[in-house]
């Protein structure tokens, strides 16, 4: 069993003068029951987790904040960025930061 809590907010750039434009913070927290905790520190494997060394649990916490910009009609950059605390619920692991960038472009 796995719980989760989630929130976020995003807000339209029409209050600093881009009407376009988005920004967006989120954070999320998860947990993995006690059994799957056992499982995986005894070298249990699952999709995203498990490398037999689940020795130190604990929860996994994402925060998240985005900008898109739009560069003209139809075509959008987006900055991301996310740093995660406890990746695959383990406290040896970490923490990660994931930055990006996107292109959108409608023809």
């Amino acid at each position: 069993m796995t719980k989760s809590l989630s929130a976020g907010l995003s807000l339209k750039g029409s209050s600093w003068g881009r009407e376009g434009d988005t920004l967006g913070v989120a954070f999320q927290t998860g947990a993995i029951s006690h059994a799957a905790q056992v499982y995986f520190a005894a070298g249990g494997l699952g999709i995203l987790i498990g490398d037999g060394s689940l020795v130190h649990y604990g929860n996994e916490d994402v925060l998240e904040s985005y900008y898109d910009l739009v560069i003209a009609e139809g075509y959008h950059a987006g900055l991301d960025y996310q740093l995660i605390a406890n990746p695959a619920y383990n406290r040896d692991r970490g923490p990660v930061l994931v930055l990006s960038v996107r292109l959108h472009g409608e023809f």
